[in-house]
């Protein structure tokens, strides 16, 4: 047995504001066990019908509000989260993982843009996954010439964009939502900065093509 297999794949912790709830939920049963002795200590006597069957129905309208309650408390009693550690599963299992097959299907390049559809793509093919057992396909229904023309570019693209994701374990992997939503890196991490600015001009070309290509080839398909 080697030591990645003596690793856990995971982490057990409590969560926070344990006590507080205790005791927020210890002063919320005793009031219940109150209530319940006094309905049963001040039942109105077989005189007062009416009254009587009242005291019962609200007795019975509380017992069943609080076990309610109760049934809700227990599983919030003690809640805790587990922490898993992907990079360890892999390394455990990484030589018996099976082979993936991932199908992207588009039809309509009006309808679900190249630009989209390539994102995805190539966050699919830039996920942590043993490369000789990941295989990702698109399937294009409507034949379109500007899906074929965006893969073409993305092909290039993904030279850089997929050997900077792997090195640096970016998130996300999708080009269009990562450059969106993350800033520039610090000088201090100046390999990264570089690589950075680097994929960041490769995907200007790209940006610039469906801007400038995809209008003309959707205006002759259609």
């Amino acid at each position: 047995m080697t030591k990645n297999d003596c690793l856990p794949l995971f982490e057990t912790k409590l969560a926070r504001g344990r006590i507080p709830f205790l005791l927020f939920a210890t002063t919320i049963f005793s009031g219940i066990c109150l209530i319940t002795v006094y309905r049963t200590s001040f039942l109105p006597p077989r005189e007062e019908a009416s009254r009587r069957y009242a005291w019962i129905g609200l007795f019975l309208a509380e017992l069943w509000f609080g076990l309610y309650w109760f049934l809700t408390a227990v599983v919030r009693w003690s809640p805790f989260y587990r922490y898993t550690f992907k990079d360890r599963l892999s390394l455990r299992y990484e030589e018996v993982l099976p082979s993936v097959d991932i199908f992207v299907c588009t039809a309509d390049p009006t309808a679900e843009p190249p630009s989209m559809v390539v994102s995805t793509v190539l966050s699919l093919m830039a996920l942590d996954y043993p490369l000789e057992k990941l295989n990702v396909y698109l399937s294009d229904d409507g034949c379109s010439d500007l899906t074929f023309y965006a893969m073409l570019e993305a092909s290039r693209f993904a030279k850089q964009w997929l050997p900077f994701c792997r090195k640096f374990r970016v998130e996300p992997r999708s080009p269009d939502a990562y450059f969106r939503t993350t800033s520039q890196p610090l000088r201090a991490h100046s390999t990264m900065a570089n690589e950075w600015t680097s994929v960041k001009v490769c995907m200007s070309p790209s940006t610039w093509y469906f801007h400038r290509f995809c209008p003309l080839i959707t205006h002759i398909n259609m």
